[in-house]
């Protein structure tokens, strides 16, 4: 059964910076890019059967990476880390509003947002300042 991930997108504002950071990550490590966690998912099989890395921008669920690999690794000061291996394609999502909290969740297929081009034509065209007002507003 396919499990996501859900995490903060700290001193992240939108969805273009992720994309522009998820280039920039690209050009100067070609390797597979990742994101590390202090926490290994101990549902690893059900992350990589399809799931994702949802990310929590500014108070919402915006964005989605496909997760493609869990890496566990000791660092250079003998800490556990994982490196959450992640697909260079960053979805946009329909907005939905979610609370900080610390470290990652696991979120469910159910609970997870649609990806925005399934939820209406031309919806990923609009200024992703104007979908973040219309879906405070509950218009979105």
């Amino acid at each position: 059964m396919t499990l996501h991930l859900l995490k903060l997108c700290v001193g992240v504002d939108s969805i273009a910076e992720l994309r522009a950071f998820t280039r920039m990550r690209r050009k100067h490590a070609p390797e597979v890019h990742a994101h590390v966690t202090r926490m290994i998912p101990k549902r690893a099989v059900e992350l990589l059967d399809g799931g994702s890395l949802y990310w929590v921008i500014k108070g919402q669920i915006s964005a989605r990476q496909r997760l493609i690999g869990v890496q566990p690794f000791v660092d250079s000061a003998g800490g556990k880390r994982c490196a959450l291996q992640l697909d260079d394609e960053v979805v946009a999502l329909r907005p939905q509003p979610h609370r900080a909290f610390q470290g990652w969740r696991y979120l469910t297929p159910a609970d997870a947002p649609p990806d925005l081009d399934s939820v209406a034509a031309g919806l990923d065209e609009m200024p992703e300042a104007l979908r973040r007002e219309l879906s405070d507003l509950g218009l979105l």
